[in-house]
């Protein structure tokens, strides 16, 4: 098992290379600068690489509300570093590589705490494991790291910021392997809209129809096929809709069909709509392409 260095051992020596790190963080009290812990943990091939955890001086006050949720107080941290003295250590984990955390808290509280000890930014790829795990697994009730671990069998203790960037990170490995969706296809954004759809022609086999890309950006080749063809592409999938296009490159896989407007698209066919759910393939088809 990778030895966790502590506070006093520093950065590891030789670090091996990563695909994604992952952070957590805990807080003394509401005002987000005031960490308490830190936990990082860095993944390469879907297993963990090394890890790094230290309990932090928040300068601050310890709210009993905090302490009830992690269990640290002030006595914890008597003699533990500053953020400002593990800054140096944090950058060196997370600067210019894809760092995950589980929502936007541990960025900003990361941003606030470096502000307070006036310290540089930490400049790093944020990837939340959060809107990962929605569109990975659309159907659960709730997607709270603690829920998304017993629903994938990872052990967890929940509000140990070593425990959450592990638990952090396995979804991200689960998220891959269930979705097929890579670490490059996550960052990027889900059905992105691109800028204003191209002009359907006057005439065309789809004249009059209303065509819903899944996959590309509304002004992306697959949408200039379906201009060409007389159909007006919209933002959305909506009772209006006439035709959903499942783009070749869509990032969901073989779970496609897990995808909010493709389960929309459905769920309208399933009232009785007749829109029509098509391949690019089934467009090429009709250019003659």
């Amino acid at each position: 098992m990778t030895a966790i260095p502590t506070e006093t051992e520093g950065a590891v020596a030789a670090e091996p290379s990563v695909d994604f790190v992952v952070v957590d963080v805990e807080t003394a009290c509401s005002r987000v600068s005031s960490i308490c812990q830190i936990g990082i943990v860095g993944f390469r091939d879907g297993r963990e690489v090394f890890a790094y955890e230290t309990l932090v001086d928040p300068c601050d006050e310890f709210s009993p509300f905090n302490t009830r949720i992690h269990g640290i107080s002030c006595d914890h941290v008597v003699g533990k570093p500053t953020f400002g003295h593990v800054h140096e250590i944090v950058d060196g984990h997370l600067t210019g590589r894809v760092t995950v955390a589980h929502s936007t808290f541990d960025k900003g509280a990361l941003a606030a705490a470096c502000r307070f000890h006036d310290r540089r930014t930490i400049e790093t790829t944020w990837l939340d494991s959060v809107r990962v795990a929605k569109r990975a697994w659309p159907d659960l009730p709730s997607h709270r790291l603690n829920v998304l671990t017993r629903f994938l069998g990872v052990r967890h203790k929940h509000h140990d910021a070593l425990s959450d960037a592990r638990a952090a990170g396995m979804v991200i490995v689960r998220a891959i392997d269930h979705t097929g969706i890579d670490l490059a296809g996550w960052l990027r954004p889900a059905d992105s809209k691109g800028g204003p759809a191209p002009k359907p022609a006057a005439d065309g086999p789809l004249k009059g129809e209303r065509a819903f890309v899944l996959g590309q950006a509304r002004d992306g080749p697959l949408a200039v096929r379906l201009a060409e063809l007389g159909a007006r592409v919209v933002a959305s999938v909506g009772t209006t809709t006439t035709i959903l296009v499942v783009s070749d490159d869509q990032p969901y896989g073989r779970f496609v069909q897990a995808s909010a407007p493709y389960r929309k698209a459905e769920d309208l066919r399933g009232a009785g709509s007749a829109l029509r759910i098509l391949g690019e393939s089934e467009i090429r088809d009709m250019q003659g392409t």
